[in-house]
């Protein structure tokens, strides 16, 4: 009998020993914890599918560490947070158009990054239409990061922080352009910037009011400007020809190198409004560094001749006095976020 108890007391130890092991190998394996991401109501549901990538803390960590990498760009220089600036609102404050490796320099200015999973589709001539996806043009641009993914990939593989990062993210140490990609938009897709003064207005946020300067501001815009630049995205998404004349050393027809079809000719796409204050230069080329430039061409610049696809809501101008200038001037201020540029999830880290 004695036998029997000592055997028994020796399974369970067993048992025991065998259950403390699986309990310390489940804990080594780090499940990613779920991140919720707070939208702000009245909006319609994102564009971007979030069920296909779940955001995780460690996920968005990883996205964040990559968004600020110069390693991963061809000489290690130019990391995506070179040009998207979040001062301002991730546009490049202070360049017309995008700077790349080895001083190149691109066609097109630098677009802001927020509110991007409402979007169908991305850059200033909508050639990508994948959030996902959207990574890949700046990344391997050739006068932009110029880097080969193939190369990316085998240069984040070898590298242990990456792999433990990328372990922590995915539940394993393998480094693929599908979780790279993956871990970049879960980056972008926190970027959501609803917190300006207009928003506080509209939410009827007690003691928030717009000024009489404000309020006429807003007056105008929508008499004269919220027919493209449509609440509350203030951007329709579409592509618009705005009647600027094509600039021969760029030669850049907009969306007709997408569509093949002469009806897109100088057509890019509307840009938001949002931090519009913060985000100069303006127009897909960079050409205007101050917004009252970007008035005065509504204004006088515009020559209803100068192409067959000009849009007809500016072919014939937009009059706007000094004073309406001033005015809308002053409205569009409310559309800056200061939470958004100042918040320190989106600041960049340093990279070891």
């Amino acid at each position: 009998m004695k036998a029997v108890y000592f055997i028994t007391f020796f399974c369970l130890l067993l048992l025991l020993a065998a259950s403390e092991a699986n309990n310390r190998k489940a804990a080594a394996i780090a499940v990613p914890e779920p991140y919720h991401l707070e939208l702000p109501p009245g909006l319609p549901a994102p564009v971007y599918d979030l069920s296909q990538n779940p955001l995780t803390k460690q996920g968005i960590a990883l996205g964040r560490h990559l968004f600020y990498d110069p390693r991963l760009s061809r000489d290690s220089s130019i990391s995506c947070g070179f040009c998207h600036q979040q001062f301002a609102a991730f546009g490049h404050f202070d360049h017309a158009l995008a700077h790349g490796v080895e001083g190149r320099i691109g066609t097109r200015s630098v677009p802001t990054l927020f509110n991007l999973i409402w979007q169908k589709n991305f850059m200033w001539d909508g050639g990508v239409n994948n959030l996902e996806i959207q990574p890949l043009t700046p990344l391997t641009d050739e006068n932009e990061m110029g880097m080969d993914l193939g190369v990316l990939v085998k240069r984040l593989q070898a590298d242990a922080g990456y792999r433990k990062m990328f372990k922590a993210a995915y539940g394993t140490e393998e480094v693929n352009s599908q979780r790279l990609f993956r871990a970049i938009t879960q980056f972008l897709a926190t970027m959501i910037s609803f917190q300006s003064k207009y928003d506080s207005v509209m939410r009827k946020a007690p003691g928030v009011a717009f000024t009489p300067e404000e309020q006429e501001g807003y007056v105008i815009f929508k008499q004269k400007c919220a027919a493209c630049h449509k609440e509350p995205f203030f951007t329709d998404y579409s592509y618009r020809n705005n009647g600027l004349p094509y600039l021969p050393n760029l030669n850049d027809v907009g969306r007709m190198r997408i569509t093949s079809s002469t009806g897109d000719y100088l057509k890019f796409k509307v840009p938001t409004l949002r931090n519009i204050l913060k985000s100069s230069p303006y127009m897909h080329d960079g050409r205007f560094f101050d917004i009252y430039q970007v008035f005065n061409q509504y204004a006088h610049g515009i020559k209803p001749n100068a192409s067959p696809t000009i849009d007809p809501l500016v072919k014939n101008g937009i009059p706007l006095s000094d004073k309406e200038q001033r005015e809308l001037y002053m409205f569009l201020n409310t559309l800056t976020d200061p939470g958004f540029i100042a918040n320190s999830s989106f600041s960049e880290i340093l990279i070891q």
